[in-house]
C-alpha cells in the first residue's frame, strides 16, 4: 500500500509549487500517511497473531508424557515383589525374619535352614543340632540312624542284620540347595574297592532317586580312606509352599533307596561281611 501512494505524493507537490495552495492539502496528505501507518500496524498485528497460533500445537505435548507415565505404572505393577531373601510375595516365608539364640548372640536363620530346622525340631522333636555358618549362607546337620534288613526271606539282610549309618544334611542358601549324604561309617577295605565299584555301576541305574558313590578322603594320620555313601539333593528354589515337606520327602526316599541298594550289594558275600563287621 505504501508503494502505490508514493507516486501520488510527487504530483501533489508539483501542483503546490505552481498554484501555491494553502497548507490544508498537505495536512490531508500527512493525515493519509498517518492512516497508512496505522493500517500497516494493524496488518502486522494480525500476521503476528497468526504466527502465534502454532504455539497451541506445542501445548499438546505434555498430554503425551502423561500417557507414558500411566503405561509405566501399569507395567511396574505387574512385576512381582520380592523380600530380602529374593522370595516372591506368594511364598510361604515371604517377608519373615528368623533367628535363633546362641552363645554368640542371635544368629539369622534363612529360609532353607529354617525349613530344615522346622523338620528336625518341629516335626521330629529332636534337639537343635544345626550348625549355621557366619553370615548364615550355609548350615549343616549331622545325625546317626540304624539300618535293619527285612524278614521276607527274599532279601539278603534280615532283621538281625543291623548296621549304623551316618547322615549329613548340608544347606546352601545362595543356591537354595539342600543335600543329603548318608555314609557307612566303616572304611572300605582296599581289596573290596573293585567289587564295590562294580556293584555301584550295576545298582545306580536301578536307583530311582539319588546315587551311590565311593568317597575318598584322608584321616587324621594322613592315610587315604574310602567310604561308601549315598547322595541326594533337592532344590527349594521355586517351591512357594511345602519346603519342609520337600526336605522330609528327600530324607525318607533317600533312606529307602539306600537301604534297597545296601541289600542288593549283599549278594556279594564279601561285601555283606564287611557291612556287618
Amino acid at each position: 500500500m505504501a508503494t502505490k501512494k508514493s507516486p501520488a505524493k510527487k504530483k501533489v507537490a508539483t501542483k503546490v509549487v505552481k498554484k501555491a495552495p494553502t497548507k490544508k492539502p498537505v495536512k490531508k496528505v500527512a493525515a493519509k500517511k498517518v492512516a497508512s501507518k496505522k493500517t500497516v500496524k494493524k496488518v502486522v498485528k494480525k500476521v503476528a497473531a497468526k504466527k502465534a497460533a502454532p504455539k497451541k500445537l506445542a501445548a499438546k505435548k505434555p498430554a503425551v508424557k502423561k500417557t507414558a507415565k500411566k503405561t509405566t505404572k501399569k507395567v511396574s505393577a505387574k512385576s512381582p515383589k520380592v523380600d530380602q531373601y529374593g522370595l516372591e510375595q506368594d511364598d510361604e516365608f515371604y517377608g519373615l525374619y528368623f533367628a535363633k539364640s546362641t552363645k554368640k548372640g542371635l544368629v539369622e536363620v534363612k529360609p532353607c535352614t529354617f525349613s530344615l530346622m522346622y523338620w528336625w525340631k518341629g516335626l521330629l522333636g529332636y534337639p537343635d543340632m544345626i550348625e549355621i555358618s557366619k553370615g548364615s549362607n550355609t548350615a549343616m546337620l549331622q545325625f546317626e540312624s540304624t539300618f535293619g534288613g527285612g524278614d521276607s526271606g527274599e532279601t539278603e539282610l534280615t532283621e538281625q542284620d543291623v548296621l549304623d549309618i551316618d547322615h549329613i544334611i548340608e544347606v546352601d542358601e545362595e543356591e537354595m540347595l539342600v543335600s543329603l549324604y548318608s555314609y557307612v561309617p566303616i572304611p572300605v577295605p582296599d581289596n573290596l574297592i573293585g567289587a564295590l565299584g562294580l556293584a555301584i555301576l550295576n545298582i545306580n541305574p536301578e536307583t530311582r532317586y539319588g546315587c551311590l558313590e565311593i568317597c575318598t578322603t584322608e584321616n587324621e594320620e594322613g592315610e587315604t580312606e574310602h567310604f561308601l555313601r549315598y547322595r541326594a539333593a533337592t532344590y527349594l528354589r521355586g517351591i512357594k509352599s511345602g519346603k519342609v515337606e520337600a526336605i522330609e520327602s528327600m530324607v525318607t526316599n533317600g533312606s529307602e533307596f539306600f537301604g534297597l541298594a545296601l541289600d542288593a550289594m549283599c549278594v556279594n558275600k564279601s561285601i555283606k561281611k564287611w557291612l556287618l563287621s
